[in-house]
């Protein structure tokens, strides 16, 4: 049953990119930044999807880009209004998806911000324009929550994506008492650069199934020619997610999916271009906006849901016995 009821979770996932993705498009010529939705406050609980399970340690996520271009007044926006509830309606999708395939006993925190929206992506560089405002978001709800919501437990950080991308600012800003508590980092779906880790001491690869305070780190691909630059180019870090090696030993995994009757593929790490190579899906068809045949981007939280929560699980334990020594 929990099962059937994560699949639809997922489906419901996709269906809302599709709708985004193929809906009606706006192709004014305005500024880059456009009108701005109403800051989030996180005192306000409406701002949070919680899930507190009284659990030793917590997930905090950061959700990908799950909204479009809307319009405020006349004008079109290319941010998430939070204090919309369609809106909020659609990122929430995410996030209790990613509560119910990953969190486990984990205590589960997502904010709500002014996220990019899809159609900006269309365009690289005028989302990453943009992308200042939903970071500060990011910032500030992990701020609210390190005061007021953690108490001082041990945290895993984690996002795909866009979140991933907000992870980092979560990570340059971070105090070493702080990070001290920290348990994991994962960057689903992204990549962490040799820039990022010069300006960010907290960021260290995983090596293997239960180092603590470390980022793991992959992107998804047929082959290396199939790499989505604005999410994986000049990526330093990656680990197979399903054997925990950063070698060449590929792993096959089970992808549980009604559609495809939980196919057997196999996950390889190419250490030259640090991605992921997935063998055996049968469906190349690229995401809309930024997809690329081949590139399985869309699939990273679908992929490896089982084996990364065993891993969050697995990872805490560790962090707790090191304590203790």
């Amino acid at each position: 049953m929990c099962t059937n009821r994560l699949k639809s979770a997922f489906v419901a996932l996709s269906c809302v990119c599709a709708s985004l993705f193929f809906g009606s498009w706006d192709s004014d010529s305005q500024s880059v930044i456009g009108p701005i939705p109403p800051s989030p406050h996180y005192d306000d609980p409406s701002q949070w999807f919680i899930v507190n399970r009284q659990g030793e340690a917590d997930l905090f996520y950061i959700i990908s880009t799950e909204t479009g271009d809307h319009m405020i007044g006349s004008d079109t926006c290319h941010f998430a209004d939070t204090y919309n509830a369609g809106q909020r309606g659609q990122m929430r999708i995410e996030m209790h998806a990613v509560d119910s395939f990953y969190s486990g006993k984990l205590n589960y925190y997502s904010p709500y911000y002014r996220q990019v929206t899809m159609q900006s992506w269309s365009s690289p560089e005028t989302a990453l324009a943009r992308l200042p405002l939903a970071m500060s978001d990011c910032v500030r709800s992990w701020d609210y929550y390190i005061k007021h919501l953690n108490q001082g437990r041990p945290f895993i950080l984690a996002g795909f994506s866009q979140g991933a991308h907000a992870m980092l600012e979560i990570m340059k800003r971070m105090p070493d008492d702080v990070a001290d508590r920290m348990v994991a980092a994962y960057f689903i779906g992204y990549r962490i650069t040799k820039e990022d880790t010069a300006c960010c001491r907290h960021l260290r690869p995983a090596c293997k199934a239960n180092d603590t305070k470390v980022s793991i780190c992959f992107n998804s691909v047929k082959t290396p020619e199939c790499e989505i630059p604005v999410v994986s180019a000049g990526n330093l870090f990656c680990i197979n997610p399903i054997n925990w090696r950063t070698d060449t030993v590929g792993a096959s995994f089970v992808y549980y999916d009604k559609e495809h009757q939980n196919d057997t593929l196999s996950a390889r790490l190419d250490p030259k271009s640090k991605l992921l190579l997935i063998g055996g899906y049968k469906n190349d068809e690229p995401m809309p906006v930024i997809g690329i045949p081949g590139n399985y981007h869309h699939m990273e939280l679908r992929f490896y849901y089982p084996y990364i929560r065993q891993n969050m699980a697995d990872r805490v334990e560790a962090f707790f016995n090191n304590r203790t020594k």
